[in-house]
This record gives structure tokens, C-alpha cells and sequence, in this order.
């Protein structure tokens, strides 16, 4: 690691732990058990969003070895086919692994998830999304998540904020709407790429004959 990269890492701790001391002791401790339910929530997830990821990945690699021995219109429908799979795959795979970080350490997570809290300027409203976690996490933790935050009014400054920190920024919005849009587009991606498929033997069939 360089020296630049060691300042920056120290810089972002101070200021990580300079948000927190303004944390009040109530949203501290509802953020660090938030942390521990969605900490256990995501690895519960952790094998099915596995399968979730791999299940297309043997039908996008058959259209593009058929795409690519095939010609013209064809060809070009089947490789670009694959490349939006193959996008939605990675994507989704990105986003699986960066969560996966997130929750490596959920005291940390639960000190960004206060510091998320208190930079709001409704300090209550996010707080008791907080706590409606505590109830439970589930496998539709995330679409819970988002339901809860589209409820609460947020401006640009404090989403802009709340970017910068490396966990918590994963649990609130945008992001926590990119991840249930990416889940979903990775869960339509199985049938469609499966269709893909098909259709990529089909016209290989008809092209032998």
C-alpha cells in the first residue's frame, strides 16, 4: 500500500470517526443492532444469491459460442443478446460482493448507519427505519428497506453524504434501489437467457439443414 493510499485511509477514519461522536446514544445503539440484523440477513442470502447469480451464466455462455459460429443478422442478434446478459450478470455480481464487505464488520456498519442517520435532517424519520428492521430481516430485506426509505423525504446533500460511506451507503438510497432492481433483472435474466439458448439452437438447426 503507498503512502498516499495510508493518508487517504487515515483521513477517511478521522472523519468517519469525528460524524460519530455526533451520534447520540439512542440512534448508536439502534443503528448497531440494525447492523447485526442485516448483517445475519445477508449472509443468509449469501448462498442463494449465489444460485441466483450462476443459473444463467451455462445459458449465456451456449448463445455466445452458438452466436458466434453463426452469420449475418443472426450473429449479430445472439452477441448482442449475450452482452446485456453478460452485463446484468456483472453487474449484479459487483453489487453481491461489495454487500457481502459491507456486513464483514457490523460494528463498523452500524457506526455508518448512525452517522447515515444523523447527518439527516430527520433524525427521527430515519431512526425509526432503523428500527423497523430490528423487526426482522428475511430474504426481502432489501425491498423492505426500500419500501421504508421511499417513505422518508431526503435531499440531495445528505444522499451525496451518505455516499461516502463505504458500508452503510449499500443500505440506503440510491443503492438500496439499484440492489432489488438488480436482483430482480438477475432473477428475469434465468427464463431469458434460457429462451436465448433455444432460440440459438433452433437457428443453429435450421442453418445445418
Amino acid at each position: 500500500m503507498s503512502r498516499r493510499q495510508r493518508s487517504w485511509g487515515t483521513t477517511a477514519n478521522q472523519a468517519v470517526g469525528d460524524l460519530a461522536a455526533r451520534v447520540d446514544g439512542q440512534t448508536s445503539e439502534v443503528a448497531q443492532r440494525a447492523a447485526t440484523v442485516l448483517a445475519f440477513a445477508v449472509r443468509v442470502l449469501r448462498w442463494p444469491s449465489l444460485a441466483l447469480l450462476a443459473a444463467p451464466v451455462p445459458f449465456e455462455l451456449a448463445t455466445l459460442v452458438l452466436s458466434a459460429r453463426a452469420d449475418g443478422v443472426v450473429r449479430v442478434l445472439g452477441l448482442v443478446a449475450v452482452a446485456a446478459m453478460a452485463t446484468v450478470t456483472l453487474a449484479f455480481a459487483v453489487r453481491r460482493r461489495r454487500i457481502l464487505s459491507a456486513v464483514r464488520e457490523p460494528q463498523a456498519l452500524g457506526t455508518e448507519l448512525g452517522i447515515a442517520v444523523s447527518l439527516s435532517e430527520r433524525v427521527d424519520d430515519t431512526r425509526s427505519i432503523l428500527t423497523d428492521v430490528l423487526q426482522g430481516g428475511g430474504w426481502r430485506i432489501f425491498a423492505r428497506l426500500r419500501a421504508l426509505w421511499s417513505g422518508v423525504a431526503l435531499t440531495g446533500r445528505w444522499i451525496q453524504e451518505v455516499g461516502d460511506l463505504p458500508r452503510a451507503r449499500y443500505f440506503v438510497p440510491p443503492k438500496i434501489g439499484t440492489t432489488v432492481t438488480l436482483a430482480i433483472a438477475s432473477a428475469w435474466l434465468i427464463p431469458a437467457s434460457v429462451i436465448c439458448a433455444a432460440l440459438s439452437v433452433v437457428a443453429g438447426l435450421a442453418r445445418a439443414f
